[in-house]
């Protein structure tokens, strides 16, 4: 006779065997695992929101009331957005200011973190170590060692870690991605990207902190300072120690295409230079002599340039040049990538089948990296060449110390 294990007894388990030493099987994608460990479908999949914002408060609305996917946490250290959440989803529903309480809660499966940048690594790396899946916004991180630290945490738990790269999810990017990966540009030479825009050191004077905000929570890892209305509830973005601005933010969408469309997922570029007054790009050096151009292109979003065409991509569009380019379908001996009709979608089922999903935290890593190594050049105003395999600036030492940063106690990983 087969007993039947709970979801939450499985993964628990599983947590015990990593930490154990135990070999687990590989996790592999969506569609391509034995489903032999699934919950059943009178299962549930237990969610905590950690940062409920304007983006945490978009993504909650796909689980109001969803009984599949319960809300059985709200964690803000903003008083008043945390009762207006908690409100939304209604008992039973508990509600806390410190990330770390979330993770005491028993009956809680998987977080959805959606905070500012310097408060990714941290919650996800303690969230992976409490046995939860994780949901984290982009970009992945705020400095390329968080983001190993990130991977380390997620492979080491067995835990199902999707990055919000939703732009993998749609049809456009996806197409343009099989078209390039099919050879239809022929050699592809460059690539220009619209983004651009670093943040800089923050010098703001102090003001009152407003009633219901826990700042030294909402700080956490991060240097101390005063409270500033321009850091809360928006405006963090433009400084470096909370964000690595419009860089990492719309970056970490547009590079990750070019990463999937270069089949360099688990690479990246060979070397990164700054903009000059002659070039107004951050320009990315990849193998086989590609060039990525990151920059105010006007496109808004990206163009490949082969020598047998080009490709438009952006949300909404997908363009070729010429028209034929993209007009016949994809032949036998073509290539096809991985299909996800719903980025939030393609987690759930990820996590149903303990798969990985089609933005794992691995490929969050590698996209987010691009941009930290263009925003370093951009910072330092000089060259740096960099090594994909061990993750290394080489040969320039004080370079290198801006690949990661030490992290405010208690909050180090």
């Amino acid at each position: 006779m087969t007993r039947r294990i709970s979801r939450r007894q499985f993964l628990r388990c599983s947590v015990r065997t990593a930490a154990t030493g135990v070999a687990l099987p590989a996790i592999v994608r969506s569609g391509a695992l034995a489903t032999s460990n699934a919950p059943s479908a009178s299962d549930r999949i237990r969610l905590a929101y950690i940062g409920v914002g304007i983006r945490g408060d978009s993504l909650l609305g796909r689980y109001i009331k969803n009984p599949r996917f319960p809300v059985v946490a709200i964690c803000d250290v903003d008083a008043h957005r945390r009762a207006k959440a908690t409100d939304r989803v209604g008992p039973p529903c508990a509600q806390h200011n410190d990330y770390r309480r979330v993770l005491d809660q028993k009956d809680v499966d998987a977080v959805v973190i959606s905070v500012p940048d310097h408060w990714h690594a941290p919650i996800a790396v303690h969230a992976c170590e409490a046995g939860m899946d994780v949901y984290c916004e982009t970009p992945l991180s705020l400095t390329i060692g968080q983001g190993k630290k990130m991977v380390e945490a997620s492979r080491r738990h067995g835990r199902v870690f999707q990055t919000g790269s939703q732009q993998r999810s749609a049809n456009e990017f996806r197409q343009a991605c099989e078209l390039v990966r099919s050879g239809r540009l022929g050699r592809v030479k460059r690539v220009l990207v619209d983004v651009w825009g670093t943040s800089r050191p923050c010098s703001l004077p102090a003001e009152p902190t407003p009633p219901g905000l826990d700042w030294n929570l909402w700080l956490g890892p991060a240097p101390r300072r005063p409270f500033h209305p321009k850091l809360h509830p928006t405006g963090w973005r433009e400084f470096r120690d909370y964000s690595g601005g419009v860089m990492t933010d719309q970056g970490a969408h547009h590079l990750d295409i070019i990463q999937w469309a270069l089949n360099l997922d688990a690479s990246g570029p060979v070397e990164a230079l700054p903009p000059t007054t002659d070039r107004q790009w951050v320009t990315l050096k990849y193998p086989r002599g590609i060039r990525v151009l990151c920059g105010n292109t006007g496109i808004g979003g990206i163009r490949f340039e082969g020598n047998e065409g080009r490709i438009t991509v952006k949300r909404g569009l997908l363009q070729t040049e010429p028209e034929e380019l993209g007009r016949e379908p994809l032949r036998g001996d073509e290539v096809r990538l991985e299909r996800s009709p719903d980025h939030q979608a393609d987690w759930e089922e990820a996590m149903w089948k303990r798969a990985r999903p089609i933005a794992d935290v691995e490929i969050g890593h590698r996209s987010a990296t691009v941009c930290h190594l263009a925003n370093i050049v951009t910072w330092l105003n000089r060259s740096i060449r960099w090594d994909p395999v061990s993750e290394t600036i080489i040969g320039d030492p004080e370079a290198g110390r801006w690949l990661d940063r030490p992290l405010r106690t208690p909050f180090a990983i």
